[in-house]
């Protein structure tokens, strides 16, 4: 059996860790699916730390039983209208949601290389919607990179549309808004 990790909330001491995770994810994991183009120019806009989630106290890494300073993955969930991005990222929508007609937003899920396929994404994205769950939220969405896709499917999550966003370099990146119902939450 693999390591087993502790979930804590991200805090703003976290940041310096958070962007070499996910650095790290984005320039190993997502070679498959994003060009060096793309995945360079969405590190630090589309690709990167979002602090209002850590503000908001919903931005979450997990890290190793044995290792607790090691951040092997990390992600959130908003109740805010931004569905992804990071700081500087396009589309940023500050306004609070409605939990009783809104979904809350499942945002920014990046694992270290040395920790993917271990169920380490899973475990964050089920700590997500049930912390949304518990803040009143019955739907999630998310903007999904393609490298998510397949995960976020067996988690019950069905694609809606696919979105080429902008990015800073003239690249354009492919990103799949994907929806979930609360009673599909396992």
């Amino acid at each position: 059996m693999g390591p087993r990790f502790h979930i804590r909330v991200a805090t703003l001491d976290d940041i310096p860790a958070l962007h070499r995770v996910i650095e790290a994810s984005v320039q190993q994991l997502q070679t498959n699916e994003y060009t060096a183009e793309q995945r360079d120019g969405a590190l630090g806009h589309v690709f990167g730390v979002d602090t209002q989630l850590i503000q908001d106290q919903t931005y979450f890494v997990a890290c190793p039983a044995e290792q607790p300073e090691m951040i092997a993955g990390c992600g959130g969930w908003s109740f805010r209208k931004t569905l992804f991005g990071s700081d500087h990222g396009p589309g940023r929508i500050p306004e609070v949601l409605d939990p009783a007609v809104d979904a809350a937003k499942i945002r920014a899920i990046f694992i270290h290389p040395e920790w993917a396929r271990q169920g380490v994404g899973s475990m964050i994205l089920e700590h997500c919607e049930k912390a949304a769950q518990d803040a009143g939220f019955r739907r999630f969405e998310m903007g999904s990179t393609l490298t998510g896709v397949a995960l976020y499917a067996l988690k019950g999550y069905q694609e809606r549309e696919r979105v080429e966003v902008p990015l800073p370099n003239g690249s354009r990146l492919p990103i799949v808004h994907m929806v979930k119902q609360a009673e599909d939450v396992r």
